[in-house]
């Protein structure tokens, strides 16, 4: 569908007001090897009447919104030493405004048929988050019923999701002209020498940085075989229902999971289950975890650099199919319960010196947008009637639902010859 999305402007948004002129290092946590890439946040919104002011009225919020967070419209660039810095010039992030005869509102309802056909609805795809291009870019495009779909893109080198999902809660507020008081006072901080790498006492572990054998072509299956994406809805009902049956399961009768470890627990055992794995194969749940509280002192309200840490849990094929979803909710438990303040230094310790990383066998990653609030983004035209990513990829989301407070999507590509089983193990959580 990428020649049917039509680009008819492209408009560099500056800064409202002056900006500081300076240059911005970033943490260890943000200069991450595997954080160089664009968050792509979609929102659909229902058909809009004004659509001339509604453009005007997006970049006039924008350009304000970027005083606050000026940090955004420079540029992000090597340090030196493998980190990296922001050059702030007030160089301005980029707005799109496009228009496509394909789409509708309704098509969102469901699944993208490949995991790039809404890929144009953010047309500027950045490869390499290092070569100059900005770190903040919005596209607004006008779909065939006079729906409007807008994309944004967040350098995650800047920003983590709690951070970028208040800078569009900020956006949107401008947008409706929308702001009280307290909402003018809030704070946007920067203050990233807060997880400068400090004294950390012994050496802790982190399986998320550490290395499995491939016993079975694990990398080469995902980049050969055609990946399909998948949505399924967990309403309030089926996650409770969940959570009764790790109980139910458990060991354990003191045994509580949250929502989060039972759904995430249940998309891990689907999805391996599916794949047909050796019972051998070592796997890994990877999925973040916000710092911002387990910190000593905590990080201050506003702060919206990257502050979580990757949660590692880690068992057998044989183990995570065999001994059921309580014991794999425990897992996630387990590794969420790990995290504290030692943990988390060391962590920074770990990437700042020897520029660890997860790697990529046997690995699911989840990313938990359910939680961001971007299903109340209102922009002046009602609130979006579909959230989630621009692309469908491997990584697993759980996004919010419009309209379903308690309700959670679960988004992610699956490999061709496993989305059947994926789909219908995902379904069942008895099977």
């Amino acid at each position: 569908m990428g020649s049917l999305v039509h680009v008819k402007e492209a408009t560099v948004i500056t800064p409202s007001d002056q900006t500081p002129s300076t240059v911005l290092s970033l943490s260890a946590l943000d200069s991450q090897l595997f954080l160089r890439f664009t968050i792509e946040y979609l929102l659909v919104y229902s058909p809009v009447s004004d659509p001339v002011s509604l453009s005007g009225r997006l970049k006039s919020a924008l350009s304000r919104a970027l005083v606050p967070y000026f940090p955004f419209s420079g540029r992000v660039r090597d340090g030196g030493g493998g980190s990296l810095e922001v050059n702030c010039r007030g160089q301005g992030a980029l707005f799109l405004e496009a228009v496509t005869d394909h789409l509708t509102c309704l098509d969102f309802q469901k699944p993208p048929r490949h995991v790039t056909s809404w890929r144009k609805l953010l047309s500027l795809n950045v490869i390499d988050v290092l070569a100059g291009a900005p770190p903040l870019v919005v596209q607004l495009t006008w779909l065939r019923d006079g729906a409007a779909a807008l994309a944004v893109g967040v350098n995650h080198c800047v920003s983590d999701g709690i951070g970028s999902a208040e800078f569009l809660t900020l956006f949107a507020e401008l947008s409706r002209d929308s702001l009280s008081q307290t909402e003018l006072k809030r704070k946007h901080l920067w203050d990233r020498h807060l997880l400068n790498p400090s004294p950390v006492r012994g050496s802790l572990n982190h399986p998320e940085f550490n290395r499995v054998p491939d016993l079975c072509g694990f990398v080469n299956r995902f980049n050969a075989e055609r990946l399909v994406p998948t949505t399924v809805v967990f309403e309030r009902q089926r996650l409770t229902e969940l959570k009764k049956l790790a109980s139910r399961l458990s060991e354990s009768n003191s045994n509580k999971h949250t929502s989060f470890e039972v759904l995430s627990a249940h998309v891990w055992r689907s999805w391996a289950r599916s794949l047909n794995l050796p019972a051998s194969q070592t796997l890994k749940l990877l999925f973040s975890i916000n710092v911002r509280d387990r910190v000593k002192p905590s990080l201050p309200s506003g702060f919206y650099g990257n502050a979580f840490v990757v949660g590692c849990a880690q068992t057998t094929v044989k183990d995570l199919t065999e001994k059921g979803l309580s014991h794999a909710a425990m897992l996630v438990k387990q590794a969420k319960e790990r995290v504290g303040d030692d943990h988390v230094r060391s962590v920074v310790e770990a990437v700042s010196k020897g520029r660890a990383c997860p790697d990529s066998v046997g690995v699911l990653i989840l990313s938990q947008w359910s939680r961001l609030g971007l299903e109340r983004l209102d922009f002046g035209f009602g609130k979006p009637v579909h959230v989630g990513s621009v692309c469908c990829d491997r990584y697993c989301l759980l996004l919010p639902v419009p309209e379903q407070s308690d309700a959670v999507k679960v988004m992610v590509a699956v490999p061709s010859s496993a989305v059947d089983s994926y789909e219908n193990l995902l379904s069942c959580p008895n099977a």
